[in-house]
């Protein structure tokens, strides 16, 4: 609510305009939806735990998911995390434990490899955005 009362006050829609979809403002400005500035923060944090940037109280959250094939690995085997089983509680499947391996395990393999944090947050930005944005024209 707050985003889209800030878009509103940039754009200066008001009167007859505040019913007025905000969406291509949101665009407009490089703002991701609420949702998915949800999941690109706690994909960054997935990714500080791994990569040892975050908070030991964080990090015992987050393994790594053992891969038991005697075939090959696909390259898309690397970096997944195990998820813990699924709770009878709604309120658990929202911790961080439950949802980051979760989020993390959905991204593309060619953004969970990536080495550096500025050059991970910007195509995690970029892959938020098209997801958000992929129904506009």
């Amino acid at each position: 609510k707050i985003e889209n009362n800030a878009v509103r006050f940039i754009f200066g829609l008001y009167g007859k305009r505040r019913k007025e979809s905000i969406t291509p403002y949101l665009k407009q400005l490089h703002f991701l939806p609420v949702r998915y500035r949800i999941q690109f923060k706690i994909a960054l944090l997935v990714y500080k735990c791994i990569n040892n940037l975050a908070p030991d109280y964080l990090k015992c959250l987050i393994k790594l998911r053992e891969i038991k094939r005697r075939f090959s690995r696909l390259d898309d085997d690397f970096f997944l995390l195990r998820v813990p089983p699924r709770s009878n509680f709604s309120r658990t499947e929202a911790a961080f434990c439950h949802s980051g391996p979760q989020i993390w395990n959905r991204l593309p393999f060619s953004i969970r490899s990536i080495g550096e944090l500025e050059n991970f947050k910007t195509a995690l930005k970029t892959y938020f955005f098209n997801l958000a944005f992929s129904n506009d024209k």
